[in-house]
Parts: C-alpha cells; structure tokens; sequence
C-alpha cells in the first residue's frame, strides 16, 4: 500500500461474494467524491448475457461461443438520475436489476473462471480507472487489475452472516429464495472464487482486513474515516 496524501486516490476493495464490497465502495466513492466501478457486476452481465444466447445452462456451457461473444461486448457505468443510483450498462442497455437476479448468481462464478473474460473485463476496468480517483470493488482487483494501487481493502464475514444479507436482500427486491441455498451458493462461490487457476480471490500482502460480520455500514464508514487519518489523507 501507497501512502499518500493526494487527492486522487486508487482504492481497491477486494473480498468475500456477499460481504457488501458494494455498499461499502459506493459510500467511499460518495464521500470521496470519486467514480465507482463494480467489478463485480461486469462479470454478472456477461454471465447474464451467456444466460441470454444460450450458452450456459445447469447442463451446457460453450465456452468457444463465449470467447467469440466476449470479444464484442461492452460494460458501462453510467448515473441514472430517476433512481439516483450508478447503474450497469451491457452493450448499450441498463441491466441492473437483471444481473441481480439468482440465476446469474448461479453460474457468475463458472462464467468469471474463463482467462479470455477476465482478460477482457481487467482491459475495460483499466480503461475505467486510468485517471485515478476511483474505488473499485470485485475479487482480484488489489492482486490483478490495480497492484499498484493507494490503499487496498479486503473485506471478509462468516458464511452464515453473508448468506442472511443476501437472503434478506432477494427477499426485499420480492424474489423468493431458499436460506440454505442461498447458503450453498456462496460457499461454493468461494471455493471456486479461491481455487480457480486465473486470478483467484486472495488478499494481497499489502492490503488492510476489513472484518464486517458484526458491523453496520455506518461503522465501516468510521473505520475507513479512521484509516484515512491514519493515512494523513487529506481530501
């Protein structure tokens, strides 16, 4: 980790499926007043979009028809004014609540472990994020993306308290959801976000652990108000 005291900042926050890498980025960007890109959320709308041509299935996934689709696809982040929220933008169309849904949860993981789309997704992150002034959340971004980067942050939480957050997320968006599969979701998501060969999910050696299983989003805010004035950062 750099330290530094200029105002434009790289931040990284790697971690866990669940943890609220999200809600956590967003607040820094907003307090920060930098850009916000969801790593995280690039991978969904590509799995979304294997989802919409047929190419993965509970039985199939034609990884030749990916790598020839990956190489045409294109992901923005874009501010929608009607929802006051940074959205997610496949080829040109706002899919946000689409990537959100439980089947692509089902197969993102299976969908990301492909060099020639992380290889694709890490080029459109780095195009994002030349300027500096951003936080970026996902699993490799602090070891892959930006190694280079001000401040990293790996955030991790139980299995059981991350799949409750993600359960009672499904549940608030009306989505009917079994705990205990949400439950086995997630940890087959880790084991295949910590296994896979290309960029697995890892901390790097210089990032600080952000342990939120019993913290509230307002307490996370006061670490990382902490953490900055430890940095001596000056915004």
């Amino acid at each position: 980790m750099r330290t530094s005291n200029k105002k434009c900042l790289t931040i990284t926050i790697d971690g866990y499926s669940s943890c609220g890498k999200s809600t956590f980025a967003k607040e820094i960007a907003r307090r920060l007043k930098y850009k916000y890109i969801d790593s995280g959320a690039m991978y969904r709308a590509v799995t979304l979009l294997c989802i919409k041509n047929n190419i993965i299935s509970r039985d199939k996934f034609d990884i030749k028809a990916l790598k020839l689709l990956i190489a045409e696809t294109d992901i923005d982040f874009r501010f929608t004014e009607t929802r006051n929220r940074h959205e997610t933008f496949l080829n040109g169309k706002n899919v946000e609540d689409e990537i959100r849904t439980a089947g692509v949860s089902d197969y993102v993981s299976q969908v990301s472990e492909i060099g020639q789309v992380r290889g694709k997704m890490v080029t459109i992150q780095r195009r994002h994020g030349k300027e500096g002034g951003i936080v970026m959340d996902g699993r490799d971004i602090g070891t892959v993306v930006f190694p280079e980067a001000d401040l990293k942050i790996f955030m991790t939480a139980s299995a059981e308290i991350r799949a409750e957050r993600r359960y009672k997320e499904l549940q608030a968006k009306g989505i009917d959801a079994d705990f205990e599969a949400v439950k086995k979701n997630i940890e087959k998501r880790d084991y295949i976000d910590t296994n896979r060969k290309i960029s697995p999910l890892k901390k790097a050696a210089d990032a600080i652990v952000l342990d939120n299983s019993d913290m509230t989003v307002q307490e996370q805010m006061e670490w990382f108000e902490e953490l900055l004035s430890e940095l001596n950062y000056e915004n």
